[in-house]
């Protein structure tokens, strides 16, 4: 079954002003399609403005009421011509895919897209082993892999052996390098080579082209759609880059860096076997003066050298980078937004739109924010807290109910029911409404103190609540919980207790005179 447009995230990038083609790159969709969504926008005069508040279906229903999916059926281009064409000077795809939609147009027949065309051929290429001579043009691939050897790091200590891996990235066009040591092959080390090595190119490329390493892509079937890691997905969106792996076991796909890892291996693992290094950065110092050599040593069949080629030519043609590195993500799914409207991250919390209280939402945090997801629609963004700030609240107030028109009588009845318990418990929950900004923020904190007397009577949370307020200007659950469940508030009535009976006793047995007194020795 055919993706459903995305009408709704076409109107937004529109609105931010990106082009129809920046869009089709950036979102991996094609130009009819989104050549479509604008053309029906400005039929209809509708804009993201118009829209805004609405789901996903409910836009695409305004664009398409009456579309239904059906397969189309192309004329299949005859690819082994197309190959034969393709040796000759000056014939590329696009002039063939261009021929052949005037042949499919002079005959009747339905025509494929150019997309189409080139995945085709692409498939045919793979299916009949065929090898494609590629001249390759500056900016447009880099190719990347772990190189299958290692480097070795000896721990003072304890004389352990920990194993380097090499990440190694190549540009087809100049074969410039770069090669990044690492300790483990996970998915987030990967992430970082790959933004490290875009930042030492100071540029990036149209494509990516990769293995089919389980840390970057899912699935790469025979016929169908590869998926790719989301976060990795992530990745291209931000450089505006394509990723696209490599056939199962077709190496030849990757030829530039399968090429350069064999000569890494030698250039540089083969020409530090003999040192000794105790840490990470000794390593990657040894290889950078490693790396620099190789990718200055001159062409044997080529004139110049990797560094030359890449600074005279291919670095002019790389696109430049977003002023903001990309930051791996981390996925936290089946999240509650609770009655606050606020989601729990760790220790802290961030605020939801108040229609989404109650429903699940999935998280998107990186080093630098959590952004809010119902759906695969991005609710919010906010500022990530550090680690080190605990039950801290990052709270919209267009997201709290007031905007909304909601009644206000929640905080009310708590604090209504906090007063039924005792005196001190109200005062703890006023003082948990007064420490909050937006009167939401203390629902569930107080409701979470008060929920204490069904576990363990009110009558115990009322002297526990006592007890907290003569310590601590803010008591919490936590604090209060930890009073009832070591019966400290049971202590203390019983300390209260016995005070209490020592002093009725003193007075029962009143003031005794001695015999001095009847014997008249005191008057």
């Amino acid at each position: 079954m055919a993706q459903k447009i995305k009408v709704k995230l076409v109107l937004e990038l529109r609105s931010a002003q990106l082009s129809q083609r920046e869009i089709c790159r950036s979102r991996k969709m094609s130009q009819h399609s989104v050549g479509d969504v604008c053309r029906i926008a400005s039929e209809l005069g509708i804009t993201y403005k118009d829209v805004k508040d609405k789901s996903e279906e409910e836009v695409y229903r305004m664009f398409y009421p009456d579309k239904h999916l059906s397969e189309t059926i192309y004329k299949v281009p005859d690819y082994s011509y197309i190959h034969t064409e393709l040796k000759k000077t000056g014939v590329n795809l696009k002039l063939l895919w261009h021929e052949y939609k005037d042949a499919c147009h002079a005959s009747g027949a339905l025509s494929m897209g150019y997309t189409k065309f080139c995945e085709g051929y692409s498939e045919h290429v793979i299916a009949h082993s065929l090898t494609n001579h590629l001249h390759h043009k500056p900016g447009m691939v880099c190719e990347v892999d772990w190189s299958g050897s290692t480097l070795t790091i000896i721990d003072r200590s304890t004389g352990e052996m920990i194993k380097v891996y090499l990440f190694v990235a190549t540009l087809p066009y100049s074969q410039y390098s770069y090669v990044e040591p690492c300790l483990d092959m996970k998915q987030n080390t990967w992430l970082k080579c790959n933004v490290n090595m875009f930042e030492i190119f100071a540029g990036s490329t149209v494509r990516i082209t990769c293995d089919n390493l389980k840390t970057g892509v899912i699935s790469h079937p025979r016929q169908g759609e590869v998926i790719l890691n989301k976060m990795y997905e992530d990745l291209g969106n931000h450089y505006l880059t394509a990723i696209i792996p490599a056939g199962v076991r077709k190496p030849k796909q990757k030829a530039s860096v399968e090429g350069t890892v064999g000569k890494i291996a030698t250039a540089i693992i083969a020409k530090l076997r003999n040192e000794v290094f105790h840490s990470l950065e000794e390593v990657k110092i040894a290889v950078t003066h490693r790396l620099k050599d190789f990718n200055d040593a001159p062409f044997q069949k080529r004139e110049g050298s990797r560094t030359e080629v890449f600074n005279e030519v291919e670095s002019k043609h790389l696109r430049a980078l977003p002023s903001i590195p990309y930051e791996t993500a981390e996925w936290v799914y089946g999240h509650i937004v609770n009655l606050d409207c606020h989601v729990a991250y760790k220790t802290n919390r961030y605020s939801a739109p108040y229609k989404y209280v109650s429903k699940k939402v999935d998280l998107k945090v990186t080093n630098s924010f959590v952004e809010i997801y119902h759906n695969s629609e991005r609710l919010h963004s906010h500022k990530k807290f550090p680690d080190y700030v605990k039950y801290n609240w990052a709270t919209c107030e267009e997201h709290m109910p007031d905007k909304f028109n909601q009644a206000n009588w929640d905080d009310e009845r708590i604090k209504k029911w906090a007063y039924s318990i005792g005196a001190y418990t109200g005062e703890v929950v006023d003082r948990i409404f007064a420490s909050v900004r937006v009167k939401e923020q203390g629902y569930n904190s107080a409701l979470s103190v008060l929920r204490l007397s069904k576990a363990y009577s009110s009558e115990r949370l009322e002297v526990s609540c006592g007890l907290a307020l003569e310590k601590l200007r803010l008591p919490r659950y936590s604090t209060l919980k930890a009073i009832l469940s070591s019966n400290q508030d049971q202590v203390f009535l019983s300390k209260q207790a016995e005070t209490k009976s020592k002093a009725l006793n003193q007075t029962a047995q009143g003031y005794v005179r001695g015999s001095q007194y009847y014997g008249g020795g005191i008057e």
